[in-house]
């Protein structure tokens, strides 16, 4: 059985960036998936290419994909995709945006690359092996008191319909740290956090190919990445995460209960 080592996996999502960045400053053809969740052609032509490369690559692999949803397998192996993680930030111009490559093997997370193509910043993790920005190690930050620390995260697509709509916990955070930043991308936001560049991160409902990958990369950089209950796993349904410096997880999940 044909397994992607994790320079594929790097070599995927730059060739992917390589298809965003191409079309970032051109007129975008959008449409609406909801209300304000949006695509656009080129989340497709980035997706097009990644499922291609992989069913012929290595074939045979179940593949979660955000456009095309999921492609059923023969074997053990999950793909987790998002061609384009902040989309409408790329379809306003706003050069904040990633592709988002992970690789699982008998449902343990093992691969994860996340790619910044305008930036040229390719965060990127194997399992057992510490998490890299363009090949130096990354590590988070070592703060241990929330009023000196930056957090970030993000709102639902329907947060006009669900009473779990995080605003809440913005004005609450708000007011405890020294802000609270939301970029419009769950996984460079929590590559970030891996980073030290955020000390914190949470959000209470994405999907599996928004923090799949970046979620291996803070784990791996020494993040503490669990869900909101503070269990380990942050990819299953009801989804939820918090991914921060080790000196502030708890204290963050005590806000948030």
């Amino acid at each position: 059985m044909n397994q992607p080592s994790l320079s594929d996996i790097e070599q995927l999502a730059r060739a992917a960036g390589a298809i965003l960045r191409e079309g970032y400053n051109k007129e975008h053809q959008v449409k609406y998936k909801g209300v304000i969740d949006l695509v656009t052609e080129i989340d497709h032509a980035s997706e097009a290419y990644l499922l291609n490369e992989i069913n012929m690559r290595f074939p045979g692999g179940h593949i979660l994909a955000e456009e095309s949803g999921e492609t059923r397998g023969l074997n053990d192996d999950i793909w987790y995709i998002d061609p384009l993680d902040g989309t409408v930030n790329y379809a306003h111009h706003i050069p904040i945006f990633c592709v988002s490559i992970a690789f699982a093997s008998r449902g343990t997370v093992s691969l994860a690359a996340v790619y910044d193509p305008l930036r040229d910043e390719m965060f990127s993790a194997e399992r057992g092996k510490g998490a890299h920005l363009n090949g130096t190690q990354l590590r988070p930050s070592d703060t241990t008191e929330l009023q000196k620390s930056l957090l970030v995260t993000g709102f639902p697509y329907d947060a006009w319909e669900t009473p779990n709509d995080n605003f809440g916990n913005f004005v609450k955070f708000a007011k405890l740290t020294q802000g609270v930043r939301r970029l419009g991308s769950a996984a460079l936001d929590c590559c970030y956090v891996g980073a030290g560049r955020f000390d914190g991160f949470w959000e209470l409902a994405l999907k599996p190919w928004d923090i799949a990958a970046a979620g291996l990369i803070a784990e791996e950089a020494g993040a503490l990445v669990t869900n909101v209950m503070g269990h380990p796993d942050y990819i299953s349904s009801p989804q939820s995460i918090v991914s921060a410096a080790p000196g502030i997880h708890a204290k963050i999940l005590e806000v948030l209960k």
